[in-house]
């Protein structure tokens, strides 16, 4: 059910109601959406551009071996921890605003990685990364989902942003090994300048910004608590992939963040501007969209890490080639994200997600099979190119859940939650996955090819049953959305 209708917060790119406007989109609309599609591409390459080169970039530093994870650390703090806050400021100083500011600044931080001389000012420069990351996703979202109303226009353009976003953690990996191994790894951030700059250019002329009626005061415990949470959160989860699950920094971090994330709650059902009104958090649609959403996430980015385990010391492969390998996973989210606006719009939000989820659990559960022989690269390449459609359809359904039924000045809001369970997801992924398979091979006492190889085989069977259990539990929760005729699914 949609919200009750509320003046109009941006001028309407067509009328509604008719056929044209429900079913094409204008010049301008496809302008906007390459656009907002472009740099939420360039966003997506980012998590993955330096994962390939982190050795070369220590090396040419001076990076400790233990110290290498904060290059990925320090993006991922940032960018996790304060989406929820940006998606919010989004939607009180204005969405185009944050979004030209935060490309300006992931411009000049790109720049400023690729000049560093000294880990200290590398690491600078990834958290201002991982802060732009965190300003331009939800307000890119926003931005987006207040272009296209809900209906067949809105799904076809989440669904090609879930597409591209999921091709470009892909593409990212492919980069960044033929650049380290071509250029330089400085050029993983070289290449972000030119990008960003072209869409600083184009955006103000390009993109009609959307502004709340008023400007409620911030809500400075919510934000602390929440951002607070979100950090101490993701570094307990990177320091488990680091230092393992029981270590005293380690717990220590999980607890606290847990507790921050409680306290909110409470804080947020008795402010008077609330970050998060409760009564979103409330919403059916808003906890278990999200819910998929982090399944999706989780599943996917750490069986990528499982396969580049499986591909680099079972089979031999080199980084490159691992990369390229992954290019048959790229193209199943692409055509994933493709279908997926059609699916939401013929079959329903629930129905999308569950099919997503049960393909991709089937696909996964058959990696199971995977030898030491590199005749098996097949199974490996179907697997993870059906599976990839499979996630994408989740994603695709997760996003228009999660984004459904809330007025325009409430977008921010859902697309930094959105955000945040994305965010969340890929940092929280690989540590859990990683801690799996580490526990089986020190259990067989065997770190070669067959012990990984068996830790590998475990960790993919528990990552297939979580996409099967996230596909079970949408199917349960979500309740079936009204289609456009009015009819329920």
């Amino acid at each position: 059910m949609s919200a009750p209708s509320r003046p109009a917060l941006h001028p309407p790119v067509e009328q509604a109601g008719t056929p044209h406007a429900d079913s094409r989109m204008t010049g301008r609309q496809k302008l906007v959406l390459a656009l907002l599609l472009g740099a939420q591409f360039m966003i997506a390459v980012d998590f993955s551009i330096l994962n390939v080169a982190l050795p070369v970039v220590g090396e040419g530093l001076g990076f400790s071996l233990p110290n290498l994870q904060w290059i990925a650390t320090a993006f991922a703090l940032a960018a996790a921890g304060f989406t929820l806050l940006f998606g919010r400021i989004a939607d009180l100083v204005g969405r185009k605003r944050l979004f030209v500011g935060g490309m300006v600044v992931l411009g000049l931080s790109s720049a400023l990685g690729g000049l560093a001389t000294s880990p200290e000012v590398l690491l600078t420069a990834r958290v201002l990364q991982g802060l732009a990351t965190a300003a331009v996703t939800p307000a890119g979202l926003a931005l987006l989902t207040t272009a296209f109303k809900e209906g067949p226009l809105r799904e076809r353009a989440l669904g090609l942003n879930g597409a591209l976003m999921s091709a470009g953690f892909t593409a990212g990996a492919i980069l960044g090994g033929l650049l380290t191994d071509l250029l330089s790894w400085r050029w993983a951030f070289f290449v972000n300048v030119p990008v960003a700059a072209l869409v600083v250019a184009l955006a103000p002329s390009v993109i009609t910004d959307s502004r709340p009626a008023g400007r409620p005061r911030l809500d400075i415990p919510g934000a602390a608590t929440v951002t607070g949470g979100l950090l101490l959160l993701v570094y307990g989860l990177t320091q488990a992939g680091a230092t393992g699950w029981t270590t005293p920094t380690t717990l220590t971090a999980l607890l606290a963040g847990a507790a921050l994330l409680i306290a909110f709650w409470f804080v947020e059902k008795r402010a008077a501007a609330p970050l998060v009104p409760v009564r979103i958090l409330k919403r059916r649609s808003v906890i278990w969209g999200n819910a998929t959403g982090l399944i999706a996430f989780v599943t996917e980015t750490s069986l990528v890490f499982l396969l580049t385990l499986y591909l680099q010391e079972v089979l031999g492969y080199s980084p490159l080639a691992t990369g390229l390998a992954f290019g048959v996973l790229g193209v199943g989210t692409v055509i994933g994200g493709t279908l997926g606006g059609r699916a939401v719009g013929r079959f329903g939000n629930r129905a999308t997600i569950v099919t997503g989820g049960l393909v991709q659990a089937v696909a996964t559960l058959s990696l199971v099979a995977l030898g030491t022989s590199g005749a098996w690269i097949w199974l490996l390449l179907a697997a993870t190119f059906i599976g990839g459609i499979g996630n994408m359809l989740m994603i695709v359904g997760f996003m228009v859940t999660a984004t459904s039924g809330l007025p325009d000045d409430e977008q921010g809001l859902a697309t930094g939650l959105a955000t945040m369970t994305q965010q969340v997801g890929i940092t929280m992924g690989i540590p859990v996955m990683s801690a799996i398979a580490t526990a089986r091979m020190s259990a067989l006492g065997d770190a070669g090819p067959d012990g990984v190889l068996s830790g590998v085989s475990l960790a993919i069977l528990v990552n297939s049953a979580l996409v099967l259990a996230g596909a079970l539990l949408a199917g349960a929760f979500l309740g079936p959305r009204r289609a456009r005729g009015g009819a329920r699914e």
